[in-house]
């Protein structure tokens, strides 16, 4: 199952995320990962185990163009030259030619360089040292200064989402102008949302975990989600999405969780190295 990016390529439907494995972790994931089917794998540079996940793409026995892999930059590569070096530091730990997606991590206003940010990286995407490019924990503002700067849209945003902090009207928006969003945290932090009542009643209606119900909510949102584990049990149930569906009354319910607010950062403020 993919999705079609603005810029005529394809991203799967679901992918891993690697926060907060180690390089070892992140290699043994990949590899259990892909062998049960998964094919976007999701790191950055602020996670400190591109080297785990590269060697976990190396063997896992994927073709290199089957497996679609992201990284990000690390807010102290912000601004033109730095971004471009940020990219190739990245490409070295991973070890491949590369990546699929390129992401800001955090616009961090503050610094007020995301758009010479942003300038590099679309001159990456020519160079085809990134196939696609995007962003990640961009607001609406964020977004449209970076297009009204170099004329060019992201074809990703990736942001927290899950039922409690839905980010339907950014959601909606992203739709309008050809955004894919992508949900990092898709079950909220340490997983708080699979023990909510209509969660669990949701799964014992059609025979899933909790935690499928959250993920097929995202699939059926539109948006990507992108679930951390390194338990292969886990990874198994969470790629197993696409054979049963929630229906609009579901759906409703689901959307009547929202509120409970962030558990991470707020891209007006967030400071990262």
């Amino acid at each position: 199952m993919t999705v079609k990016l603005s810029d005529g390529r394809s991203m799967p439907r679901i992918g891993l995320g690697t926060w907060p494995m180690n390089d070892e972790e992140a290699r043994q994931s990949v590899v259990l990962a892909a062998q049960l089917g998964y094919r976007l794998i999701d790191t950055a540079a602020a996670y400190g185990n591109e080297a785990g996940v590269g060697a976990g793409v190396r063997e896992s026995g994927v073709p290199r163009e089957d497996l679609f892999v992201t990284t990000k930059l690390r807010g102290s590569q912000h601004g033109y030259d730095a971004a471009v070096q940020g990219l190739e530091d990245s490409l070295t730990r991973l070890g491949l030619d590369y990546v699929d997606l390129y992401l800001i991590h955090w616009p961090l206003p503050e610094r007020d360089l995301y758009a010479d940010t942003w300038r590099a990286f679309v001159d990456l995407r020519e160079r085809g040292l990134a196939r696609s490019i995007g962003v990640s924990n961009f607001t609406r503002q964020h977004i449209e200064r970076i297009v009204a700067e170099t004329g060019v849209w992201p074809v990703v945003n990736q942001v927290e989402m899950h039922p409690g902090f839905a980010q339907r009207e950014l959601g909606a928006w992203h739709a309008e102008h050809g955004i894919v969003t992508e949900s990092w945290s898709p079950l909220a932090r340490a997983g708080k949302l699979l023990g909510d009542p209509v969660v669990t009643e949701l799964a014992a209606v059609h025979a899933r975990t909790p935690a499928q119900v959250v993920l097929r909510w995202h699939t059926q949102m539109g948006a990507v989600p992108i679930p951390k584990s390194s338990d292969q049990e886990r990874m198994r149930q969470n790629y197993e999405l696409f054979d049963f569906s929630l229906s609009p009354d579901e759906l409703d319910r689901m959307n009547a969780l929202d509120g409970s607010g962030r558990t991470g950062g707020d891209p007006d403020t967030h400071v990262e190295l």
